[in-house]
């Protein structure tokens, strides 16, 4: 049975065309994808992201045990209301998700997992907490918001109330507060500003609506890929999985090598990577033609050796069509892309194509 967020009456209130998204019903868009993505780059979209799965740590032995678990090291939280990214691997270093860890109190963490991967994700969480003084909870009660945009923040301070406005106002990226029952973050998906909101079920739909009449538009999983690729934002189950490994995944910045003896799950399988030499790498690729680049496309290097490309699309903000693709480390600046038989050249470059709004 197809599952439905708290907020499905408010997408259909809304003219949202619903598809299954991992066997949950989700906006896709609500008339136009690219009229919510230049508003997001321009302005204040929001995004229904409520079939996240939210996972709270708790108990004395939390950051030890998520040391042992995350490749980044919640070490380096420095204090209560910092978050981080990073991927959870398995023994032999293959990414099993990522996620962001927001810390909430000393013996409080709080893990947004993806929710393609939510099984999975809790068993191999439960087995690996055994022997460590902590608890998990999972919080089906609780429904999520992003806010996302350069004036996202302003909006949605406009409907807060003055505790939570104070609270809201000093964070900065990457910071998350608890106030009146609701957490904010200061993260995103966009690569734009904005806020990421946690709060009670029977709240959200009023939520919703006062930031619908503060001028944030809503949008859908459409406009959420073409941002989040524009932005060089991998999309587990495509970009990664557990046959790649943050080295070949442009995520060796969420991989923390000291101190050694922290022996995290998967840092022996990665450092031999890492020493031997990794084989291939995640790049992006910005089309020299007509042409949209989509996942599954061969990737011709020179020398007849292949890569593939995991994600592309149209963007907006490039007015071109820009993909990731996993290719031989050795490759050079141009590729061809095979479009339904036809080799397109494509520009090689880095993993992120537009940064608040500014294509970079």
């Amino acid at each position: 049975m197809i599952a439905k967020t708290p907020l499905h009456a408010n997408h259909l209130a809304n003219g949202a065309k619903m598809v299954d998204f991992h066997g949950w019903e989700m906006p896709l868009h609500y008339g136009s994808q690219l009229e919510e993505h230049n508003y997001v780059r321009k302005s204040a979209g929001m995004f229904d992201v409520s079939h996240m799965t939210v996972v709270d740590i708790l108990g004395a032995g939390g950051r030890q045990f998520l040391r042992k678990l995350l490749t980044n090291d919640v070490d380096l939280l420095e204090h209560t209301g910092r978050a981080l990214y990073s991927c959870m691997c398995n023994e032999h270093g293959g990414i099993i998700d990522d996620l962001i860890v927001y810390q909430r109190a000393s013996d409080n963490y709080r893990l947004v997992l993806n929710s393609a991967t939510r099984t999975r994700d809790l068993d191999w969480i439960r087995n690996k907490s055994e022997g460590f003084s902590v608890g998990l909870q999972e919080r089906t009660e609780l429904a999520m918001l992003a806010v996302q945009g350069p004036d996202a923040i302003a909006r949605t301070m406009s409907i807060l109330t003055p505790a939570q406005i104070d609270a809201v106002s000093t964070l900065t990226n990457f910071e998350c507060v608890d106030v009146d029952r609701w957490f904010f973050a200061r993260t995103g998906y966009t690569g734009e500003d904005g806020l990421e909101i946690i709060i009670p079920k029977e709240e959200i739909s009023t939520l919703w609506t006062s930031l619908l009449q503060a001028g944030v538009k809503p949008c859908g999983l459409a406009a959420r890929d073409t941002l989040r690729l524009e932005a060089g934002m991998l999309l587990y189950g495509q970009d990664m999985d557990e046959s790649t490994t943050p080295l070949e995944s442009s995520l060796e910045w969420t991989v923390k090598w000291r101190p050694e003896d922290r022996d995290f799950i998967g840092m022996g399988a990665l450092l031999s990577q890492k020493r031997q030499g990794v084989q291939r790498k995640l790049v992006g690729l910005v089309l020299q033609d007509k042409g949209v680049m989509r996942a599954g496309q061969r990737v011709i290097v020179e020398g007849n050796a292949e890569g593939l490309i995991t994600s592309g699309t149209y963007s907006p903000t490039l007015a071109q069509s820009i993909a990731l693709a996993r290719v031989p480390t050795n490759t050079g600046e141009l590729v061809m892309v095979d479009i339904r038989g036809k080799l397109i050249p494509a520009r090689v470059g880095k993993p992120r194509f537009v940064k608040r709004g500014q294509i970079i």
